[in-house]
């Protein structure tokens, strides 16, 4: 079935990241890879193309997009590059950018924003603590105002599993101000690399995604004047229900890309691979289990595709975007597990695509909000 979200300016803009993908990242994949990152020069080089200012005002140097769809083209080729690389560029631009986008002061946007756009300060965004996982409104790290009169604020906590954590300049974290009013007392702070007492960990070693430099966050005593925190005090866990539903819809978006791609990459295996004196494609249990994937990914891509429209005229529900990504994880997931087994011993093997693919997918199961999560929320809007 043909897709009918995308126009011919949203098509030309995709060659670009395509070229982006072929000329820049495909000749480093194993570099980064090997070094678990994504070199600066790539984030300098993705920034000149204009990848991380889409949703950015342009007195800001952003482009000033209201349109996704520009968004979802992104995530779509860099996913069918690797996971990781749509992680890391997402969490940047499509994830953490936006808070300071709708909830920075003037002062603060022109402080921050013009680099974020060139890739020049890399965005993390720490919600996630080692004791809390997916339940966000019980967050232990805190933020309390000096006692000399000066106004600052001194932030204590850690967030653990950050994207980006490693490498970022700038992350902006929620915390807890006031300790009896529950969500209603978490808000929201930008903090710098060099601020005093803010460190981080090694990066994580991960089944997956070993591009990612994810990473453990730590604040001690870290001292930070008011300007730093970003939106109202008090308003943190409203302004993350409110952005989550982007992220989530972003996850989709790569997920389905990723798995379609690591499909078709298959499909080719299975007319070329030989068993028996024909195609492996050929094997009548092997053709059906194809078609089924097939479908299962065209009938998704097909749902998301509408998410995605809903999201670019401002009409996607948090609950829509839960579907959605819970959705797609699961399907990619099973999609990639059954593109392992069709390419049997070679499948398991990590110099192939689809085996470094399925390790990779696994944490979307897991990630912005569990599935099982998504799924109490879908349960909750019916009534149940």
């Amino acid at each position: 079935m043909p897709r009918n979200i995308y126009d011919a300016d949203h098509e030309a803009f995709r060659s670009s990241v395509r070229e982006f993908v072929e000329r820049t990242l495909k000749p480093r994949a194993e570099e980064m890879i090997r070094e678990h990152v994504i070199p600066r020069d790539i984030w300098i080089e993705a920034g000149k193309q204009g990848f991380f200012g889409l949703g950015i005002p342009e007195e800001f140097g952003g482009a000033g997009m209201v349109d996704y769809r520009f968004n979802a083209v992104v995530a779509e080729e860099l996913a069918k590059f690797n996971a990781a690389t749509s992680s890391c560029f997402g969490i940047h631009s499509d994830i953490t950018a936006p808070y300071i986008v709708a909830l920075g002061t003037q002062e603060q946007k022109e402080r921050w924003l013009p680099q974020v756009v060139t890739g020049e300060k890399i965005l993390s965004i720490g919600m996630t603590e080692p004791s809390g996982g997916s339940d966000l409104a019980a967050l232990k790290s805190s933020a309390i105002r000096a006692d000399d009169g000066s106004g600052d604020w001194i932030i204590n906590g850690s967030k653990t599993f950050i994207t980006n954590g490693h490498q970022c300049d700038l992350a902006v974290v929620a915390v807890r101000t006031d300790p009896t009013k529950g969500a209603k007392g978490i808000s929201l702070f930008v903090l710098e690399a060099e601020d005093e007492g803010f460190s981080k960990g090694k990066p994580l070693d991960k089944v997956g995604q070993p591009e990612s430099d994810t990473s453990e966050l730590f604040f001690e005593n870290v001292r930070v004047p008011a300007d730093r925190l970003l939106g109202e005090e008090g308003r943190g866990f409203i302004s993350m229900m409110q952005k989550l539903p982007q992220e989530r819809l972003g996850n989709a978006i790569a997920n389905m890309a990723n798995c379609r791609q690591i499909l078709e990459e298959t499909i080719k295996y299975t007319k070329e691979r030989k068993a028996f004196g024909q195609p492996i494609g050929a094997f009548q249990h092997n053709k059906f289990k194809i078609a089924e994937l097939v479908t299962k990914v065209e009938v998704s891509e097909a749902y998301i595709d509408d998410c995605v429209a809903a999201h670019a005229d401002g009409k996607l529900t948090a609950i829509d975007a839960a579907k959605a990504k819970w959705w797609a994880a699961e399907v990619q997931c099973d999609v990639l597990d059954e593109c392992v087994q069709l390419h049997g011993g070679y499948g398991f093997m990590n110099e192939y695509r689809v085996a470094r693919a399925w390790k990779d997918a696994r944490v979307h199961k897991i990630w912005a909000g569990t599935n099982e999560i998504m799924k109490e929320l879908i349960g909750r809007d019916l009534g149940l």
